[in-house]
């Protein structure tokens, strides 16, 4: 069965065929460590986890590279304002080193709580400061940048085809609402390769160059550490949709721009989670962090689970309702998964290749949602059907439920082992609470509560050997 991917460069579903067989180079945009990474931020994050596993699944290995800015990325994509790290950095009071370094642990332990595969390859920029300067070398001897007041800028009149990633040849180009007029610039489109008097002249990283001591500029960052990791061409690039009109197309201009041949096969973009009818981000001021989740009685892993119900090109609008109730999906099906493997017994769950005709018509129809554009929210519903089907025999289930978390990435592993999630402790209180209620014979105030966790999913059942309860 073959997979399909939409390619944001050319804005349609194509099938997938990697340049080298079964070898596949991923490449995926990093963070801009000058702050800890919020919810919004680590939506792409776990789609890129979803596409590797999916590539994985379908058979192919898989060489995922990710850099990790920690320089040059200025608070304006237009090359304006100051270095974000600056900021991080007088924000926390801490030196721009030690806030790459402290910020950069954090991030990776966003990851691991989210169950995220750890990149082949992560790259920090200021680790690579000798390959930027060698491809904006590549870029003038082509003819491509220019030199004005002591920073180099990327002549994107003088590059063929500028803005098609973005279609911005339909829009002619002209400045925008995130495109300031800079006097310094040929082009407002134009954009810096490397900065050596820069607009706010108290930048705490710079190193010694052709062009003068400066630092290099955010784009040029991605196309040098890609081509030294991946090759000078490769089969996908990934980031989320707000990289599309500025730094990818920069990036693509600037790798083809050297090389003189194509660089990239397919774009996948995941789009916005949304809070309020707007973006969520840190420049908003409404972004929400991992641990912030966790505080609210939220798992990293109901996080997860919440993503799914939204295909990865999908906006998905944020509320603390509908995690709550993803976490209680997880839970119920958690508890599913566990009751599966206590029935199978000691033989355990099924093997795929030994599947009943129910089971495997089951897992068929989950593989083609994920050849399609892995269409998650879709297999996680088939797979509830599955599993809610006692006509199947739970061995077959189960074995499915575990084939399809090598995608998932739920942990359902643990599940089946006898470690599946307990009730949540708010849940937990209510029913405690009840129970408290029946006890000293206030029976109005154990209806209400009856009712709430009814509300919450939780259905609950006064038995002689006390009280029962399960999601639903």
């Amino acid at each position: 069965m073959a997979l399909r991917l939409h390619n944001t460069l050319g804005r349609e579903l194509q099938e997938f065929v990697p340049l080298n067989d079964t070898q596949v180079g991923l490449y995926c945009c990093g963070p801009t460590v000058y702050n800890y990474a919020h919810i919004g931020n680590l939506r792409t994050y776990v789609f890129e986890d979803v596409l590797r596993r999916t590539l994985e699944y379908f058979g192919y290995t898989v060489r995922h590279v990710m850099n990790v800015t920690d320089v040059g990325h200025l608070t304006d994509d237009g090359d304006e304002g100051e270095d974000k790290m600056m900021v991080g950095a007088r924000e926390q009071g801490m030196t721009v080193w030690q806030i790459a370094e402290h910020f950069t642990e954090a991030f990776f332990r966003d990851l691991d709580e989210l169950n995220i595969v750890r990149p082949t390859v992560v790259c920090k920029a200021t680790d690579h400061i000798d390959e930027m300067q060698q491809l904006i070398v590549k870029l003038e001897a082509r003819g491509l940048t220019y030199e004005s007041g002591g920073n180099i800028y990327f002549s994107i009149d003088d590059f063929p085809g500028y803005g098609r990633l973005a279609l911005l040849d339909r829009q002619k180009l002209k400045p925008g609402a995130r495109i300031v007029v800079d006097d310094q610039k040929k082009n407002p489109h134009d954009f810096v390769l490397w900065f050596t008097k820069s607009k706010f002249g108290h930048q705490a990283m710079l190193w010694d160059s052709p062009w003068g001591r400066g630092y290099p500029g955010w784009h040029v960052e991605c196309s040098a550490m890609s081509m030294k990791y991946l090759g000078e061409s490769f089969d996908i690039h990934c980031g989320g949709v707000d990289h599309i009109n500025v730094h990818h197309t920069n990036e693509i201009a600037q790798t083809e721009g050297a090389t003189g041949h194509s660089w990239v096969t397919y774009w996948l973009h995941g789009e916005f989670l949304i809070m309020d009818a707007e973006r969520m981000g840190k420049s908003e001021g409404n972004a929400i962090t991992l641990e912030t989740v966790k505080e609210r009685g939220i798992e990293p892993l109901d996080y997860r689970y919440y993503l799914f119900s939204a295909h990865y090109r999908t906006q998905l609008t944020f509320s603390w309702d509908a995690l709550a109730g993803a976490r209680n999906a997880r839970v119920a099906l958690n508890g599913r998964v566990a009751d599966l493997a206590r029935a199978a017994g000691e033989s355990g769950a099924s093997m795929v290749d030994d599947l009943g005709d129910a089971a495997g018509t089951a897992r068929n129809a989950m593989i083609e949602s994920l050849s399609d554009d892995m269409n998650i929210p879709k297999a996680l519903g088939q797979l509830w059907a599955l599993i809610k089907d006692d006509s199947v025999r739970a061995a077959d289930r189960l074995g499915v439920a575990l084939d399809m978390d090598r995608v998932l990435g739920l942990r359902l592993s643990e599940a089946s082992a006898g470690g599946a999630a307990p009730l949540p402790e708010d849940l937990a209180a209510l029913i405690s609470e009840r129970e408290q209620a029946r006890a000293r014979k206030d029976f109005g105030r154990a209806d209400e509560l009856r009712d709430e966790l009814r509300r919450r999913g939780v259905l609950v059942e006064d038995t002689a050997s006390g009280t029962k309860w399960k999601l639903v």
